[in-house]
């Protein structure tokens, strides 16, 4: 065991094979994708947003919190494509790659700015997410820019024009649910109250949701083990968090709509 964990090592931190040190990181995201998801739904709050607690570390203001974990995720990618010579890289990869950025792009330097009475993030909590975005930001940049071997007719393949779709769909209610909750408060207002509109009709969190579908859609398009590899961590972790969300609604309002889902419109 302590033979094939040194190898392990070897190849993640300073091996040569880059290609397979991606493919390393991939399994590793879902090899602890059910772990967290099952830690989550068992009872054990992340402590931010409205389940932040001191317990868990010094806390950080929430929209620099934010700022900051994104980043890595923007920033790495975004270096990679401009310090690469990309004028091999194809189109759908160009594509794909700008989609991630894109959407990273608005949580770095739109959304983690317009959080209203955002509650502070535990240093512990910024620092998981930071090493996640720095990995993933790695991970996904580095196959699309380095790796990928996508030709032109990729475009026409039907699992990219149905996962660019996905995505898009997926982008949008992201940024729209994002909307809704924010203008759930006015000026001074520190409290909550029940979403509605959009894809809150049927679903809990419907941010996460589309955040889920859009990696979801965009994994199809790939259709590499990375990018799998995301959209399950995604999945998992942002339907977990939609369970906590839609028990905390429960618990905090008797007028919460009863035939709400968690998770999957009409279904769970």
């Amino acid at each position: 065991m302590s033979a094939y964990l040194a190898s392990f090592y070897n190849i993640l931190i300073n091996g040569e094979d880059e290609l397979r040190r991606i493919d390393l990181l991939a399994g590793l995201v879902i090899l602890i994708s059910p772990i967290v998801h099952l830690i989550v739904v068992s009872g054990i709050d992340v402590p931010y947003g409205r389940y932040t607690s001191s317990s868990w570390g010094m806390p950080v203001n929430g929209k620099l919190a934010w700022f900051l974990q994104e980043l890595p995720a923007f920033m790495i990618p975004a270096f990679m494509y401009i310090n690469t010579d990309t004028t091999d890289l194809s189109l759908p990869a160009t594509i794909l790659i700008f989609a991630f950025l894109i959407h990273y792009f608005n949580r770095v330097f739109i959304y983690s700015f317009s959080i209203k009475g955002g509650k502070p993030t535990p240093w512990s909590i910024l620092l998981m997410a930071l090493c996640f975005c720095i990995c993933n930001g790695y991970m996904q940049g580095t196959f699309l820019i380095r790796y990928s071997q996508y030709k032109p007719e990729w475009l026409l393949e039907w699992n990219f024009v149905i996962g660019m779709l996905v995505f898009a769909f997926g982008f949008y209610t992201n940024m729209r649910c994002d909307s809704i909750l924010r203008n759930l408060r006015p000026p001074g207002f520190k409290g909550y109250k029940i979403p509605h509109g959009w894809m809150f009709e049927y679903v809990a969190a419907a941010n996460l949701w589309g955040e889920a579908v859009e990696w979801t859609g965009w994994a199809l398009a790939c259709w590499s083990l990375q990018a799998f590899a995301f959209a399950t961590f995604a999945v998992l972790y942002l339907s977990a968090r939609s369970y906590s969300h839609h028990l905390w609604y429960l618990k905090k309002f008797e007028d919460y709509p009863k035939d709400r889902k968690i998770f999957i419109p009409f279904l769970i």
